[in-house]
């Protein structure tokens, strides 16, 4: 059993600063993550991305946020259980919260918050009779490592700014062969974006196909062709190696829509004075929460962990008073 002052459940950006402001005030933490790194989707999903909302700096890439995160953190030691979704969360004898996850891993702690995000992500599949038999054989729904695909032969799926951007960036000197199915003639990413793949297309670095969708997959174990048919009525039989369906992430609360808590629209309702929940000693922060006036903004969510780990203080150590200062008075990290 891993045991911890404070558990979190969720690694994403707000889970990530939790852990520095609850190390300020003395509190141990651990973290819970569904994903196998920690960053949430900033880390697994667009790394790349520019997220223009950080104090301090007019623009960081996803990626480097969380690298900067986990560089803040260090001094205070966090313990990660990744890869694994937590879920049963329940009180023992002595109103501590015992959390499993889906490897049976057992946590205990006195304070739980909840910084996962949007919930769990399920890709949005098509709806393809036999798609689950490809899956990680020739079928993925999140590009991991471009690498992968090197000198290979990719069909991508998808009209949105994911799926313009990986044409592109694959069609750059990475696959040997891209094609971008879309099933209308417009795509909705950036502007910009598009003009380049219609570029790419022209000059036959990209096999453009609109107003088409893939319909049927086959393969000996691992994919070896797709048929795509057109709105017109021609099918098209196009041999390759990988196919990415870039459809998008759809959220769900998963098993914590379960564990008693007020839920509004698939988030958690919470008291702006702390960010509690219903249930005491539980705490929601970030995209997962709701209360009048909620801003979907890591910053909010680094607001709201501020606040909710004086709470947390106070549970986990009733007999002892909390004295804050700013961190620029205490002198640093080393001198807490």
């Amino acid at each position: 059993m891993i045991e911890t002052d404070l558990l979190i459940i969720g690694a994403g950006p707000c889970g990530l600063f939790t852990v520095f402001e609850a190390g300020l005030l003395k509190l141990r933490c651990h973290l819970i993550d569904v994903l196998p790194i920690p960053g949430g989707q900033c880390a697994e999903i667009y790394p790349k991305k520019p997220i223009y909302d950080i104090p301090g700096y007019p623009s960081i890439l996803a990626g480097d946020l969380v690298d900067n995160l986990m560089d803040q953190i260090k001094p205070f030691d966090p313990g990660f259980t990744l890869g694994e979704r937590v879920e049963k969360v329940e009180k023992d004898e002595d109103g501590k919260f015992i959390v499993t996850t889906s490897h049976n891993t057992v946590h205990k702690a006195p304070v739980v918050a909840i910084a996962g995000g949007l919930g769990c992500f399920e890709p949005r599949k098509p709806p393809i009779s036999n798609i689950e038999d490809f899956e990680r054989k020739g079928i993925d729904y999140i590009v991991k490592d471009p690498e992968k695909f090197r000198d290979k032969r990719v069909v991508i799926s998808g009209g949105g700014d994911s799926a313009l951007d990986w044409a592109l960036f694959l069609a750059d000197d990475v696959a040997s062969e891209v094609s971008l199915v879309h099933r209308r003639s417009s795509f909705r990413g950036h502007p910009d974006s598009v003009d380049k793949v219609m570029q790419m297309a022209e000059s036959g670095k990209i096999n453009l196909i609109t107003d088409s969708e893939v319909v049927k997959v086959s393969g000996n174990g691992h994919l070896e062709a797709l048929e795509i048919k057109s709105k017109k009525g021609g099918v098209i039989q196009q041999g390759l190696d990988y196919w990415l369906p870039l459809f998008g992430l759809s959220p769900a609360l998963g098993p914590i829509a379960d564990w008693g808590l007020n839920i509004t629209k698939n988030s958690i309702e919470v008291d702006t004075f702390d960010y509690s929940t219903n249930v005491p000693g539980i705490y929601a922060i970030g995209d997962i929460n709701h209360y009048p006036g909620k801003l979907k903004l890591i910053l909010c969510g680094f607001h709201e962990a501020t606040l909710m780990v004086q709470s947390a203080f106070k549970t986990v150590y009733p007999d002892k008073k909390l004295s804050f200062k700013y961190t620029t008075v205490m002198g640093g990290i080393s001198g807490f």
